[in-house]
């Protein structure tokens, strides 16, 4: 095993299996010492499932022996966010009051993964709640601030923290991870990884904790966007016991993927003025691999809502009802973030009216989403505009704002928006500022995986930042 295993694709190694270069069980065994060992380093390890995962392994050599194919991803190992339940395992949420919380279900993506030959060799740790009510500090976690493997000193992003952990440093060829409202996306840009935020309903939340029942949704965190179609076309589906399911299934199919030419993408020239100055030259230099893929790109700006307060709204409004337990009884103060605690207390009296109408607004939101998708069919802008920051700076300040400022607000509310209007979003490693991955996120119409897929399959095609590896653990 050389350190080329831990950072292939999802293809390679099924490929290699196939061909008998190493078992199952070896390559189950090979990652799962490489979590335990590093995972604690970048506080990326909630839970380890090295015994159950090598004993599943075992039967799926046996299958592969008898050339019992099944997915691209049989014998695969990979990590789960610790908001996900594992029938008889610690599911903590990331939380002290939920330390010790055992559920006697499996969550539905865990599940269909295990029927595919996929193999769980651990929990990964979370912001605790996925943060719920807000967090002011990379520390807010039972598992400590998740650690940037490019630079530990910077945070890995929330609230999947140890997926994008994991998934960056080579411990796990790929993750879930869960968004609410950028927890998928953010820690994708920061860590250098290639993330995917379905459309709502199309991934059961069954068995995963509820943040925001009209928000909340899972998916995957892997090495490149073509892993993330195999691991979507696995855990996507109807599911009666989810009442937010679409009750829509999706298969990757690139070879029916409509021609580059003849799509449209939407932009807004004013993304460059918001972005971080030393992230400007890899986001235009991005720009530039994007516009020689030959789609037509035309320029546009997002629909003018007040994104950030109406995603607190309804994320406040759910998220406290969710809680509201914790909150009465006085636990929630048992969590490591004090203004995290006194938030989820403050959102207990978001009136019903506030929530009623941030919910008609959305409605509208989601109206104005639907012709802007008329017009184009991908919309493309800086994931993240900034890169990781220091585990020691607050997360809760203003963001800077540039001098001179942009004239229009371009697409920086682009994560809020796409959150608050359903539909799917795919961030995509494109440079480095200072030294720290940045990333573009391609988002669409919901329900449009497969052409996401396809744009991120031929961007990384031409680029290959998504194959960079993280210094400190080469």
């Amino acid at each position: 095993m050389t350190d080329d295993i831990f950072f292939a694709t999802i293809p390679d190694l099924n490929a290699r299996l196939k061909k008998r270069e190493f078992s199952a069980v070896e390559l189950t065994k090979a990652f799962a010492e490489r979590l335990e060992k590093l995972g604690p380093r970048y506080n990326a390890l909630a839970l380890p499932l090295t015994k159950s995962a090598v004993k599943r392994a075992k039967d799926i050599d046996d299958e592969m022996k008898r050339e019992r194919y099944r997915t691209a991803l049989q014998g695969i190992p990979f990590g789960a966010k610790d908001l996900l339940s594992v029938a008889g395992q610690v599911t903590s949420w990331g939380a002290k009051p939920y330390a010790t919380q055992v559920f006697t279900e499996t969550a539905t993506v865990i599940e269909k993964l295990d029927k595919t030959g996929a193999l769980l060799i651990g929990k990964l740790a979370m912001v605790e709640l996925a943060g719920g009510g807000g967090y002011r500090t990379a520390a807010a976690s039972l598992f400590g601030p998740g650690l940037n493997p490019w630079d530990i000193t910077r945070w890995s992003g929330g609230s999947s923290s140890g997926s994008g952990s994991a998934v960056s440093a080579g411990l796990v060829p790929f993750a879930l991870g869960s968004e609410t409202s950028g927890s998928i996306l953010t820690p994708s840009a920061y860590c250098g990884v290639t993330g995917l935020r379905p459309t709502y309903g199309l991934v059961s939340r069954r068995g995963a904790m509820a943040l925001s029942w009209t928000m909340d949704k899972i998916g995957p965190m892997c090495r490149s966007a073509e892993d993330c179609g195999l691991v979507l076309e696995t855990i996507a589906g109807g599911d009666s016991k989810d009442p937010g399911s679409a009750g829509k299934s999706f298969y990757y199919t690139p070879q029916y993927a409509r021609k580059h030419t003849d799509l449209k993408i939407g932009f807004a020239t004013d993304d460059m003025g918001w972005a971080d100055p030393a992230a400007r030259p890899a986001f235009q230099a991005a720009m530039q691999v994007i516009r020689e893929i030959g789609a037509q790109m035309v320029e546009m700006k997002l629909p003018d809502f007040p994104y950030g307060p109406l995603a607190d709204v309804v994320i406040g409004a759910e998220e406290a009802s969710v809680f509201e337990t914790l909150i009465l009884t006085g636990q929630v103060d048992q969590l490591a973030d004090a203004s995290q605690a006194a938030n989820l207390k403050a959102n207990l009296a978001i009136p019903a009216t506030e929530y009623l109408k941030a919910m008609r607004i959305r409605t509208l939101l989601k109206e104005q989403f639907r012709k802007l998708f008329a017009d184009v069919d991908v919309l493309v802008a800086p994931c993240r505009y900034d890169f990781a920051p220091k585990i020691t700076e607050a997360l809760d300040g203003p963001d800077p704002v540039p001098s001179p400022v942009p004239a229009t607000p371009g697409m920086k509310d682009l994560i809020q928006a796409g959150n608050l209007a359903a539909i799917p979003a795919l961030s995509l490693p494109c440079g480095f500022a200072n030294g720290m991955p940045v990333a573009l996120q391609l988002a669409g119409p919901a329900f449009t995986e497969n052409t996401l897929i396809a744009m991120g399959k031929e961007f990384q095609n031409r680029t290959d930042w998504h194959k960079r590896r993280p210094p400190v653990v080469s």
